[in-house]
């Protein structure tokens, strides 16, 4: 249900390249870091967002979803289930087109929030783990 195949292609292939990952931030260490250098490979736009507002792999980091000035597709979110729910909400109201939350990222209401906006939605998976898997 919260990681159908049909949907994490549709995401991967069909929804567009631009991606906020929400908890990106220079720090190596973090999985935020590796994962948005996989979906980079994979020719898509990384913004991070993160309360420092860093440049991470060459692009110019964001505060929040609100203050990115351009169309974003899809919303990457590296933040705990309690902070999640918000940050699927504000990716609804910046018009993005889907929400993806990480591996142990896990908000039901959140979930149904945003299908019932319209937005596509997978929780608990990672794209560096699927978009491989895509072929």
């Amino acid at each position: 249900m919260y990681g159908d195949p049909a949907t994490i292609r549709r995401i991967l292939t069909e929804l567009g390249d631009t991606w906020a990952v929400v908890g990106l931030s220079g720090n190596q260490s973090r999985a935020a870091y590796g994962v948005a250098d996989v979906l980079r490979r994979f020719g898509k736009r990384v913004v991070p967002v993160h309360p420092k507002a860093e440049t991470v792999h060459g692009e110019r980091g964001y505060a929040s979803l609100a203050d990115i000035p351009f169309d974003v597709d899809v919303v990457d979110v590296f933040v705990n289930s309690e902070l999640a729910g918000a940050v699927a909400d504000e990716a609804a109201a910046i018009g993005a087109k889907a929400v993806w939350f990480q591996l142990g990222v896990i908000d039901e209401a959140a979930y149904e929030r945003t299908r019932a906006a319209g937005l596509d939605m997978v929780m608990d998976r990672c794209p560096a783990i699927e978009i491989p898997r895509l072929g």
